[in-house]
């Protein structure tokens, strides 16, 4: 063997693509914009009263749970025998990665929030979310395209793609309601 075949070798091996981690915060940011949409459209009744508190502290509840529960669920699923002090560090970095999940229902909890100090319209404050979360779905799609090497045209439609759920959970309130 030359000195150059084993540096052709390393070569080869290495990603032909940028690093997928940022797939992985799209992962976190459209379940948990999709599940603070849901949340905050099931949580709003028509004939009932506006609890906006309320409603905040139960998407970030169930944002948190939701975050333990899939981090805990990966961990379980790729569990491999090891020594018990790693396996516990390797569960705390299953939970630790699904940050995002709950960071991405901050904007509906800091906007029911801001709902319950201002005494503003349950309506609107639904409608707005749902259209706010919506905008943040192509957002989250498009820029993650974006950072694992798509090109432009192709990210803004993986953002629309991602916009869809959020459309389609504006369409399922409207029918529900």
């Amino acid at each position: 063997m030359t000195e150059q075949q084993p540096q052709e070798a390393s070569l080869t091996t290495r990603p032909s693509h940028p690093s997928h981690r940022h797939a992985d915060w799209m992962f976190g940011g459209v379940y948990g914009t999709v599940l603070a949409s849901a949340l905050m459209a099931a949580l709003n009744q028509e004939g009932e009263d506006f609890t906006p508190f309320y409603d905040a502290s139960w998407v970030l509840v169930t944002a948190a749970t939701a975050g333990l529960a899939h981090g805990y669920a990966h961990h379980m699923a790729s569990h491999r025998e090891g020594a018990g002090g790693h396996r516990w560090q390797i569960l705390a970095r299953a939970l630790w990665n699904e940050w995002p999940l709950v960071v991405a229902t901050l904007p509906t909890v800091l906007l029911l929030t801001a709902a319950g100090l201002g005494d503003w319209d349950a309506y609107e404050v639904t409608a707005g979310g749902l259209g706010l979360n919506t905008a943040l779905l192509f957002g989250w799609g498009s820029l993650t395209a974006l950072r694992v090497g798509h090109r432009l045209v192709r990210a803004l439609l993986i953002g629309l793609a991602d916009a869809t759920i959020g459309l389609a959970i504006i369409v399922a309130n409207a029918l529900i309601k």
